[in-house]
């Protein structure tokens, strides 16, 4: 039998996440290739390029993705680079992973929603990697089988050692609580209505200005409650924690005993340090999976409408917070497509 040829794989922004990805379909996943990197610094992508034998270095997504060893797009450029970049690849039907956010707010990925739309079949998984974390995933089929009852509410924690210096108040929400706004909605199977954010007094850690650590609280129209607190400066670790509290019992991830150590009178594990630790499984199942399903023909995972609705609910949260109160929340009626 003929072996089928790996996936040529081009990659759109080559700084920490896309060089992760790289490596990562590089070294660690299988039936893919990266055959083209895409950089406006021409000397990071060269630099990138040199290191996956046959890979081209690009600064224009455009010509990368109209080179004939390229079948797929990952983009991981920020996130005012996307629409351009996924019209660029409808333009060409090419399948593509977009790192979150899709775009940065609910108007532009509603475009990429109506674009996609007019192709007639979705093209797009949006990387919201937490969905295959082996803890999310056994959380998920446990709250399929219904044995705990209706979710009521969920509780979850988003702390990081400390921000960067370009992050602001508003980045807490659109940057980092959009995971969990995610989460939310996948876990539940609900889509959320309504955000407040609560805002306690800044951290002494927390860079003047910016205001941390926030409470956020969604609403949802299954009925249910979802809380994240979310410390970017809590200066000990990278954590991320959902409990969700059901009818007839509760369930939660993220407590990191994988090991404990009992020592001289001293109990103890370790806690991970940033995402690229604690989620590294995650991304190794997100892209594969991504892979082992454009290879069939196919688009699975988050979609176009995940990206949309999560945007939505950021935007929202951003109005939360710089305005205080409750602010609700409008989709437009989910097309059949994403059904």
């Amino acid at each position: 039998m003929t072996q089928r040829a790996p996936l040529g794989v081009a990659v759109i922004g080559t700084g920490r996440m896309g060089a992760d990805h790289v490596r990562r379909i590089h070294e660690t996943i299988s039936g893919a290739r990266v055959v083209a990197v895409v950089d406006v610094d021409a000397e990071r992508a060269k630099a990138v390029a040199a290191r996956v034998d046959g890979c081209t270095p690009y600064t224009d997504p455009a010509a990368a993705m109209a080179a004939a060893d390229v079948d797929a797009v990952l983009i991981a450029s920020p996130g005012p680079a996307h629409e351009a970049t996924l019209l660029a690849a409808f333009e060409r039907d090419l399948p593509v992973l977009c790192e979150k956010p899709l775009t940065p707010d609910a108007a532009s990925a509603l475009r990429v929603l109506e674009a996609e739309l007019r192709l007639g079949h979705r093209r797009v998984q949006v990387g919201f990697m937490r969905r295959y974390d082996p803890e999310y995933a056994k959380l998920k089929a446990l709250l399929t089988t219904g044995q705990l009852g209706r979710p009521l509410m969920v509780h979850n924690r988003h702390r990081n050692v400390a921000s960067p210096p370009f992050f602001t108040s508003s980045m807490l929400i659109s940057d980092s609580v959009a995971h969990e706004a995610d989460a939310t909605r996948w876990l539940l199977g609900h889509e959320i209505t309504a955000v407040t954010v609560l805002r306690p007094t800044p951290s002494a850690n927390a860079p003047d200005g910016l205001r941390d650590p926030q409470f956020v609280v969604f609403e949802t129209d299954g009925g249910a409650l979802s809380d994240v607190e979310i410390f970017v400066n809590c200066g000990f670790g990278y954590q991320v924690q959902a409990e969700v509290v059901c009818e007839r019992g509760t369930a939660r991830i993220g407590d990191g005993h994988a090991l404990v150590t009992h020592m001289a009178g001293r109990w103890g594990g370790t806690i991970a340090q940033d995402f690229t630790e604690r989620f590294e499984t995650a991304y190794d199942q997100e892209i594969q999976a991504w892979v082992d399903a454009t290879r069939r023909g196919e688009v699975t995972g988050p979609s176009v409408w995940d990206g949309y609705a999560a945007a939505a609910v950021c935007e929202a949260g951003v109005r939360a917070l710089e305005d205080g109160g409750r602010v609700e929340i409008e989709l437009v009626e989910k097309p059949a497509l994403y059904a």
